[in-house]
């Protein structure tokens, strides 16, 4: 089900609190800052909801970057190095 339906289900349902994270995103961005953390947060507690927790992404935490970089050297390790382009002149 959409979560904004099943947040608005649990906010009528009794349910007090929601803590709530997407995963699939690494760094915040429009759709994770206004529909769920902004929208969604709205839906629930007007549906009878107390609390709502959007926990942020990894974003520019120190941890993430190195991560991330560590991630991108054990993949272009290895890569045969590239000619410059001289513009066709040959």
């Amino acid at each position: 089900p959409y979560t904004m339906q099943t947040l608005k289900q649990w906010g009528a349902e009794g349910v007090e609190s929601v803590q709530v994270v997407c995963p699939a995103f690494s760094a915040d961005c429009l759709e994770t800052l206004e529909e769920i953390a902004e929208e969604n947060r709205d839906a629930f507690l007007e549906s009878g909801g107390k609390r709502y927790a959007y926990i942020p992404a990894l974003n520019d935490a120190p941890e993430h970057m190195q991560m991330l970089a560590e991630l991108v050297c054990s993949h272009v390790s290895g890569w045969p190095e590239a000619e410059p382009d001289n513009g066709g002149k040959g």
